[in-house]
């Protein structure tokens, strides 16, 4: 365990939510097609409903997208959040996905400020990056997953329509909090992880306010 608490209770409460939000909200969607505007992200849009850069990975464009993402969600999440613990596991979701935005929003050209971008994959992408650390600090075989991330990545690339942005972003992410967790002390794991995670927050902020000013 690299900061988890033994419990009795190992069922993955928070990717079973995670998976139930992006399920309820899929169908949602359908019931109430404006509830997408509200939420989806675009560049044009994040600095004035910032909002939008976290709510956008709990959509989904269709239903090969939200069972393709949920699918590697219930593979890898479970395992990560007995690892490392719910509160590190939650952050380490919601600031890979956050990682996603601020990557469309920072490499987006003049003609992509009002292209949507929406699902789960930037938060996806930085748990397949942190299991691959986690896997290789505990000693395990990490190579399946490097193959699964390298597959990933170049399908984002040769497939239109993939925001390899949100991709990258998410996975930059993912390995920076997955390093973190994995390695640091075990006197300093809370603390550190504390400080770590407010110190990769306070980075993603900072560039979104620079692509801003």
């Amino acid at each position: 365990m690299l900061g988890a608490r033994i419990s009795p209770d190992n069922r993955p409460v928070v990717t079973i939510t995670f998976i139930a939000i992006c399920v309820l909200l899929f169908v949602a969607d359908y019931v109430s097609p404006t509830l997408r505007m509200r939420l989806i992200f675009a560049p044009v849009l994040g600095q004035v409903e910032p909002y939008r850069m976290i709510t956008t990975a709990f959509l989904h464009a269709g239903i090969v997208h939200l069972l393709f993402n949920m699918y590697a969600l219930w593979i890898v999440g479970p395992f990560l959040e007995q690892m490392l613990g719910r509160w590190r596991y939650i952050a380490l979701y919601l600031l890979s996905a956050l990682g996603g935005s601020v990557a469309v929003l920072a490499l987006a050209g003049n003609d992509e400020w009002n292209v949507a971008t929406v699902g789960a994959s930037g938060a996806v992408f930085g748990l397949f990056a942190a299991i691959a650390v986690v896997l290789r600090r505990t000693g395990r075989e990490a190579r399946q997953i490097l193959i699964v991330i390298g597959i990933n990545v170049v399908v984002g690339f040769v497939i239109p329509g993939i925001s390899w942005q949100a991709h990258l972003g998410g996975l930059v992410t993912g390995a920076a909090l997955g390093a973190l967790f994995a390695y640091l002390p075990k006197k300093e794991r809370t603390r550190g992880a504390i400080a770590g995670v407010a110190l990769v927050a306070a980075i993603l902020v900072g560039i979104t306010v620079g692509v801003y000013s």
